[in-house]
């Protein structure tokens, strides 16, 4: 088994659901007492928070770009970056070691076109949502991403920093994103992205009859493959979601 090197903390509860659902998924296959031969480097999410609110990109691909460096020295195959928002900074990573950087836009546009969509909602941090990074990956594999309208971006973004990343779930929040999924839908979106690692804290299959594609399942799936070797593949669960 290969040695995967994870970049956590941004934030805590979802890198905790990572290395929940990779050592579930490491035994599901291989059975009896296996579990996933993971490091992890978990930042102090606080400061790359502020690097993001300041727009200071660069220095926060620099933190990431030590971490991974840190990850290589110590032996790691293969890189995870435990975020959809920080792969923003992916290419600052990918230059800064000589291992592979599994993309969490590319696990989760495979799930996509196996699925035979074209037209998903996105929900996500606004930057995510906004930012052209994730959507123009997408758009390489043939997929368009919907985002809400400007309002809903906001408060599904207020949402996750300021409740999900502290591991608070309400049911109001829940309705909020139930209602957002729902006018996507009307938009023409024939999935759902939970495009934040900490949104499936909050929302799952059974809010919306779309589709959805849980992007810290499907990314942890692309992990295990590449650890044991085996091939790259899609499945789908309950209620039509992939993840």
């Amino acid at each position: 088994m290969k040695l995967l090197g994870i970049i956590g903390g941004m934030s805590w509860t979802s890198t905790a659901e990572y290395y929940r659902l990779l050592n579930e998924e490491v035994a599901a296959r291989l059975g009896g007492l296996h579990s996933a031969r993971v490091l992890i480097h978990s930042v102090d999410f606080a400061e790359i928070a502020a690097q993001q609110r300041a727009g200071e990109w660069e220095a926060a691909g620099a933190v990431l770009a030590a971490a991974a460096q840190g990850l290589e020295r110590a032996g790691a195959h293969g890189l995870l970056l435990a975020t959809n928002t920080m792969h923003k900074v992916a290419p600052a990573l990918e230059v800064a070691t000589s291992l592979p950087l599994l993309h969490i836009a590319d696990a989760t546009a495979r799930a996509i076109r196996a699925a035979g969509l074209t037209h998903v909602g996105l929900l996500a941090t606004a930057f995510t949502m906004e930012q052209d990074f994730y959507r123009e990956r997408l758009a390489q594999h043939g997929i368009t991403a919907i985002v809400p309208g400007t309002a809903d971006r906001a408060e599904i973004h207020r949402i996750i920093y300021d409740e999900l990343c502290h591991n608070v779930v309400l049911p109001a929040s829940r309705s909020t994103y139930r209602r957002v999924m729902a006018e996507l839908q009307t938009r023409g979106a024939q999935g759902i992205i939970l495009g934040c690692t900490e949104i499936t804290l909050l929302i799952g299959a059974d809010d919306t009859p779309l589709p959805v594609f849980d992007t810290t399942r499907l990314h942890v799936r692309a992990a295990a493959d590449f650890m044991l070797n085996a091939p790259q593949k899609t499945e789908t669960q309950k209620g039509g979601a992939y993840g």
